[in-house]
C-alpha cells in the first residue's frame, strides 16, 4: 500500500527487548540464588530438617515457577520473533516444573536429592544465561 506521496510506507522495526521480561527472569534467577541459600538452611548431613526453612523453600519455588510462567507469556505475546527467548523461557519453565515436582517427593524418597541438586545448579545456570541472552538484539 503506498502513501499519498507515493511512497511505499516504512514498516516499524518489531519490538527486540522487552524491560518486562528481562524483569521477570531476573527476579525468577534471584529467586533460584536464593533457593541455593534457603536449602543450605536446613540441609545438613546427619541432622533432621529445619521445617521452616524447608517452608520458605517451597514457597519460594513455588513464586520463581509463576514468574518463570509469567516470563513465558511475555515472551511469547512481546517477543515471539525471537525464537531463542521463546524456546528458552519454555524450556526453562519446564525444567522448574519438574525441579518443583522433584523437590516435593524428596520427603518420601530422599535419594530424588540425587537429581534434584544437579538440575537445580542446571536451573542456575538457565537463570544467568538467559537474562544475558535477553540484552543481546534478535
Amino acid at each position: 500500500m503506498a502513501t499519498a506521496e507515493g511512497t511505499p510506507p516504512v514498516a516499524t522495526p518489531a519490538r527486540e527487548r522487552s524491560p518486562l521480561f528481562s524483569g521477570l527472569v531476573g527476579l525468577a534467577s534471584l529467586g533460584i540464588l536464593l533457593q541455593g541459600v534457603w536449602a543450605g538452611l536446613f540441609i545438613h548431613e546427619g541432622h533432621g530438617f529445619r521445617e521452616n526453612w524447608v517452608n520458605v523453600h517451597s514457597i519460594g519455588g513455588s513464586v520463581i515457577g509463576a514468574l518463570a510462567l509469567i516470563a513465558v507469556i511475555v515472551a511469547l505475546v512481546q517477543l515471539r520473533h525471537r525464537r531463542d527467548l521463546v524456546v528458552a523461557s519454555v524450556v526453562f519453565f519446564l525444567l522448574l516444573v519438574l525441579e518443583i515436582f522433584l523437590g516435593g517427593l524428596i520427603g518420601d524418597t530422599p535419594a530424588l536429592a540425587a537429581v534434584h541438586i544437579p538440575l537445580a545448579l542446571a536451573l542456575m545456570g538457565m537463570a544467568v544465561w538467559l537474562p544475558l541472552r535477553a540484552t543481546r538484539r534478535g
